[in-house]
């Protein structure tokens, strides 16, 4: 009955929907969602959509004590206070701060003097915002995107079907990587027209494809990628293989690839 209802006052969302299930691809254990037609879908929430216009639903008193927990506010509300009616999460030394949430996943945090502030920190941003202004967050990421900034789309540690990367340094010549592959995971066969990789291995067994070559590198051994050479890099182990990497060239834009084999079917970005 929902999907006829979607389809009645919102066809629209409806459809970009199924388009998103249809050319959908396996991944192991997940169905990835086609993102450019899941991007296409307004973005109308359900309860205004649907919600408001149906004629098929009912509605019942409940009394739970129910938060959606739609923003940072509300993790304030629902969690454990201090005394001084703060919420702290992770490194955090505050000195006179009243009725706050200060949270810090990455690096030390501290706060002086301040009340009633959302403060959040990540491995990517800081968020500093008055607790009766977080829902202006989605203001900000808009300005993210229309500035083409690449916070606005990626973590500092992205996650892939063979494993992860995190970057841990930048700038405009050179890239720092922290490499992580999962056992049996492989990166594509690939090429890159601006960019040479150097690959050291840190924790585990790698093997490596370079041009015509393949070989393995173990603990303490390293590897130089030539710009325009095939490359892979893959598990064969049992443990997770860690490899740090050094990228320079003139562009190192993560759509500097080009794929030639790819075991997870990918095209685009690793």
């Amino acid at each position: 009955q929902y999907l006829k209802e979607l389809e009645a006052f919102v066809p629209d969302i409806a459809g970009v929907c199924r388009l998103a299930i249809d050319n959908a691809l396996e991944d192991k254990d997940f169905l990835r969602l086609d993102a450019a037609s899941f991007k296409a879908s307004p973005s109308d929430s359900i309860d205004y959509a649907v919600m408001e216009n149906t004629k098929a639903a009912a509605v019942i008193p409940l009394e739970a004590g129910w938060n959606d927990v739609g923003a940072w506010s509300s993790l304030w509300e629902v969690s454990e206070q201090d005394s001084d009616g703060n919420v702290i999460l992770g490194d955090v030394l505050t000195e006179k701060v009243h009725n706050s949430y200060l949270r810090a996943e990455y690096r030390l945090l501290t706060a002086i003097g301040v009340e009633n502030l959302t403060i959040v920190e990540t491995a990517d941003a800081v968020l500093v915002a008055h607790k009766d202004h977080v829902q202006d967050v989605k203001q900000i990421v808009a300005r993210l995107k229309s500035s083409e900034r690449s916070e606005a789309n990626l973590h500092r540690k992205v996650y892939r079907p063979w494993g992860n990367y995190e970057s841990i340094d930048a700038e405009s010549r050179f890239q720092v990587k922290h490499i992580t592959v999962n056992p049996g995971g492989s990166l594509s066969l690939q090429m890159h027209y601006h960019r040479s990789e150097h690959w050291v291995v840190v924790k585990g067994t790698a093997r490596i494809t370079r041009g015509d070559e393949t070989f393995i590198l173990t603990e303490n051994q390293s590897t130089y990628i030539p710009l325009g050479v095939k490359h892979r890099l893959e598990n064969p182990g049992r443990l997770p293989l860690e490899i740090i990497e050094v990228q320079s060239g003139g562009y190192l834009g993560e759509d500097d690839i080009v794929r030639y084999e790819d075991v997870y079917g990918r095209e685009g970005l690793e």
